[in-house]
């Protein structure tokens, strides 16, 4: 370590091994020099407490080597996913990336998009679940690259991808149908985001496509999480106690809609079948095991990923937008459900793709 006192500087690391502070200059900085020059550099700098200073470099370079992603729930699954495929595809091209949970608070994810200025980050990728006007004027002004994952108005400012949750919703509800399930009550996260909206699109929409008349009264908004869903699952099973089947916005409703059910003694699928969306790790792991939607969060993470990285390569294509298209996972919290009495497409399938109708 540093005998002097202070941190390490150029000098120092240069008198300790015995060059010139040029020298020691471009070895810190990567632009090579003789193979024993660097041995000697290298070692003097690691007996003194040498640290790099990756902002210093930054506003030197323009690169920090770091990435940002900005999401509303960092406990949730379906984010999760995206992280591993972003990491997957940034981290072999030497990239750090950067967590930040914005609690789906607009104005933490406006500051997220204006800190780039600061150039801590090299770019960003952001799932807001709420777009404003303000997200608007933000993203076509950046400092940096920004990718989005959910739905922007046209014409967009910045790449997106998004998924397909009214094609996804309507797979669900035509499953049940298919299942003779005719009294499909719905959870739905909360009702002023855009994955709100579209979840209750296609929920409607499937039952009218049935000649059923959605009933307000079987729906229930709430915030995304798996107590949440337990009790709006109790709220609506004590008001309509012939209710035969639940949708849910997401696995963690579903999850907390199927705890409901075993506490008041009901067998799933044959009392109560549930469904959830996005596939994720607890839909897997539940018991029974929970069917649902994928709404394809880790390929959204892998687009969302190799855009950003695009752009940072210097892509000067017209600005673009992807939709993953949704499938439906059958498993055993419908699976022994009853048979419509008629075939379909969605009976005893592991698998269905739908054709996009809309994005979110």
């Amino acid at each position: 370590m540093t005998t002097s006192g202070g941190p390490p500087t150029v000098e120092t690391i240069a008198a300790r091994a015995g060059v010139s502070t040029a020298s020691v200059s471009r070895v810190l900085n990567g632009h090579g020099a003789r193979p024993d020059t660097v041995l000697r550099v290298e070692r003097a700098a690691a007996e003194l407490g040498y640290v790099p200073n990756g902002v210093a470099r930054s506003l030197k370079g323009g690169r920090t080597r770091q990435l940002t992603f900005a999401m509303p729930d960092v406990g949730n699954p379906a984010y999760v996913s995206m992280v591993r495929q972003i990491q997957a595809v940034t981290k072999p091209l030497g990239y750090r990336l950067l967590l930040h949970s914005t609690d789906a608070v607009a104005e933490d994810e406006l500051d997220v998009v204006r800190s780039l200025a600061d150039r801590t980050s090299d770019g960003l990728i952001l799932c807001p679940i709420r777009v404003t006007d303000a997200h608007r004027e933000v993203l076509a002004h950046t400092a940096r690259p920004v990718v989005v994952i959910g739905s922007l108005p046209e014409p967009a400012p910045v790449d997106s991808v998004r998924a397909d949750s009214v094609s996804g919703t309507v797979l669900a509800v035509r499953h049940l149908l298919e299942r003779g399930r005719r009294r499909i009550a719905f959870v739905n996260g909360p009702a002023d985001t855009v994955p709100g909206r579209n979840r209750r699109t296609g929920y409607e929409a499937a039952l009218r496509e049935a000649g059923l008349v959605p009933d307000p009264a079987h729906t229930v908004t709430t915030d995304f999480g798996i107590e949440a869903g337990a009790l709006a699952a109790h709220r609506l099973l004590d008001a309509h106690p012939g209710i035969d089947s639940v949708f849910c916005a997401n696995d963690q409703l579903a999850l907390g809609a199927a705890h409901a059910a075993h506490d008041r003694g009901l067998r799933i699928p044959d009392d109560l079948a549930v469904v959830g969306m996005d596939d994720s790790e607890l839909a897997r792991a539940g018991h029974p095991a929970l069917t649902s939607v994928d709404l394809g969060s880790a390929e959204r993470g892998r687009l969302a990923a190799e855009m950003l990285v695009a752009r940072l390569d210097g892509g000067r294509h017209r600005v673009r937008c992807e939709t993953v298209p949704p499938r439906l996972v059958v498993r055993e919290s419908t699976a022994g459900t009853r048979a419509a009495g008629r075939s379909g497409l969605l009976a005893g399938a592991g698998h269905v793709a739908a054709t996009a109708v809309r994005a979110s």
